[in-house]
């Protein structure tokens, strides 16, 4: 391990442009179970009598708004990840030089919340709520705290958690700024995720950097691919690398 954590500290040293990008495994390292996980979701469909790709979809919002928000607030606010060390090892890297860019997979925006400033959420963030009539934002707490559908103060309608349902597509502007930025890296980091990510296996195949560096808890037969591969939480690996005391003996 002390090998690896030497070869991962020259790598970014010498990168000219570090991309990250996170995947379900950091919920995973924060204790949260990916409701499309076979038991998970089988679980969810006993409980509410339809699949998570109904209960999570632009449709229901639409049409079953009780049912909707009864999910969603039940599984996916209640049962939030806890935060880890992940995120400020991001933001210490970031205010080092050895991080520029953020993209992340997951609604709960925990890159952002460690610190870092350069951050793209693919699929939206928890923390965004608003009227799609009138605009007007809201917090979590309002969207938790509401007995049933959470209104609009103003519009008297369905407030709308500002991330991507089943079967929505991902902003295009989003897309393309993930596209550029896995362009312009010189070196990749998959944290949580691997070479064949859902999610991530097409913009990944824009990377034309030198280093491809993969931190996951589980193996996967791509891995062979990357330059270096550490089978680990992204948690306890990046506060290793030091950025966050090298901060400590600035101040």
């Amino acid at each position: 391990m002390k090998k690896k954590m030497e070869r991962l500290k020259r790598i970014l040293e010498e990168s000219t442009y570090t991309v990250a990008l996170c995947g379900s495994g950091m919920m995973e390292e924060g204790g949260f179970t990916g409701i499309k996980k076979q038991d998970k979701a089988y679980d969810i469909e006993s409980r509410y009598g339809h699949c998570v790709e109904e209960l999570y979809s632009a449709t229901f919002y639409n049409t079953r708004p009780e049912q909707f928000f009864e999910f969603y607030k039940s599984e996916m606010l209640h049962h939030m990840p806890h935060d880890t060390a992940t995120g400020p090892a991001l933001a210490a890297m970031e205010r080092a030089g050895r991080l520029q860019s953020v993209i992340n997979s997951n609604i709960y925006d925990k890159p952002r919340r460690g610190g870092c400033g350069h951050v793209i959420n693919l699929h939206g963030s928890i923390y965004q709520n608003q009227c799609p009539r009138c605009g007007k934002e809201y917090p979590v707490p309002y969207i938790m705290n509401a007995k049933h559908v959470p209104l609009c103060e103003v519009c008297r309608i369905p407030v709308r958690p500002m991330i991507s349902l089943f079967g929505e597509m991902v902003d295009s502007q989003k897309m393309t700024s993930t596209t550029e930025e896995i362009t312009k890296a010189d070196t990749l980091l998959l944290l949580g995720t691997t070479l064949a990510s859902e999610v991530f296996h097409h913009y990944i195949q824009y990377f034309e950097g030198r280093h491809l560096v993969i931190i996951h808890k589980q193996k996967h037969y791509l891995d062979e691919k990357a330059s270096l591969v550490i089978l680990d939480h992204p948690m306890n690996v990046l506060p290793l690398l030091g950025y966050g005391k090298e901060d400590s003996k600035a101040q």
